[in-house]
């Protein structure tokens, strides 16, 4: 199995991709190979420097890089030799099972619909992250940036998403579904999580618990928690700042701990044609280790391919 690690990706790329990569590679150790694909002048020296320990790790040459501030679509399109693009194209020719950047969080988007393509049959893809429970587990969150606006089949269908990642990946047998809204009643919400409520309830391939509030975000209550893109993105940004602000007074917890995104390293993109990652953008060698072993954890499991047997029937 090879993974892909984009190595230009990242406010302290190519270092810190390095960094991660090798220590990934420790625990990686005989299960799966990574992949760094980057500017060989810029990460050839950092290998070198890692001496024995890098020796399992592979270059691809790529001569361009997406910088963050560009426009994803005219920079995905016109930079072709860059990092992302030619992870891309590795991962939709399956000469790798996944690919990871903690690059442009918008061209990562763009390549995952434009290069491997949705799952036909998925309306959009989404952003998933996870958020952990008090007393131990992990819930999966989508969407959490990807689409801002939801149609109710689309929020239908990331309860789908959802529930074959927990199941899959996360190794819950029945994953409990919720719909994120500001009261559990059936009539609460607005127009589409009304809609998207009448839709989840009668679907067959999913366990819908109904209406979830933010109080229950922590709790026991759902395994997967759907909202769309601007509730998921403000729901996960303040998690991060509950985190900062925690730190900053000194408290320290096991669970709290669980709310640093170097704990998990990246958000899948599901329903897309294969496991591809998107890292934070100040992704420190810690979380761009946790985000390759996510990626060999998705492609274990297959998710890309029990999605598309599943929107295929």
């Amino acid at each position: 199995m090879k993974i892909a690690l984009d190595a230009m990706g990242g406010d302290f790329a190519p270092q810190a991709a390095v960094d991660g990569a090798v220590l990934a590679a420790q625990q990686l150790a005989g299960k799966a190979q990574i992949v760094l694909i980057g500017q060989e002048e810029a990460v050839r020296p950092l290998l070198t420097a890692h001496g024995a320990a890098a020796e399992g790790l592979t270059l691809v040459p790529a001569s361009q890089i997406i910088e963050m501030g560009e426009h994803p679509a005219k920079a995905y399109q016109h930079k072709q030799d860059s990092s992302i693009a030619v992870g891309y194209r590795m991962l939709a020719t399956r000469e790798v099972e996944a690919f990871c950047s903690a690059g442009n969080t918008g061209a990562m988007l763009v390549g995952a619909m434009f290069s491997v393509k949705a799952v036909p049959g998925v309306l959009r893809p989404a952003i998933a992250n996870f958020v952990p429970k008090l007393h131990g587990g992990t819930c999966i969150m989508l969407d959490v940036g990807a689409n801002a606006d939801c149609k109710p089949e689309m929020l239908e269908q990331f309860g789908e998403l959802g529930s074959l990642y927990a199941q899959y990946v996360l190794g819950i047998e029945r994953p409990k579904v919720g719909l994120m809204n500001l009261g559990e009643e059936e009539g609460k919400g607005t127009a589409a999580t009304q809609a998207a409520h009448q839709l989840l309830k009668v679907n067959p391939h999913i366990n819908f618990i109904g209406n979830i509030e933010g109080r229950d975000l922590f709790n026991e209550k759902a395994d997967v928690i759907i909202c769309d893109g601007f509730t998921g993105n403000v729901l996960l940004k303040m998690a991060e700042s509950v985190y900062d602000a925690l730190v900053d007074k000194n408290f320290r917890d096991p669970f709290f701990e669980q709310f640093n995104y170097e704990s998990v390293g990246g958000s899948p993109i599901l329903g897309v044609n294969g496991n591809a990652i998107i890292g934070h953008g100040v992704s420190t060698p810690k979380a761009i280790c946790n985000m390759l072993l996510q990626g060999y954890q998705m492609a274990t499991a297959g998710i890309a391919d029990q999605i598309k047997a599943t929107f295929k029937s």
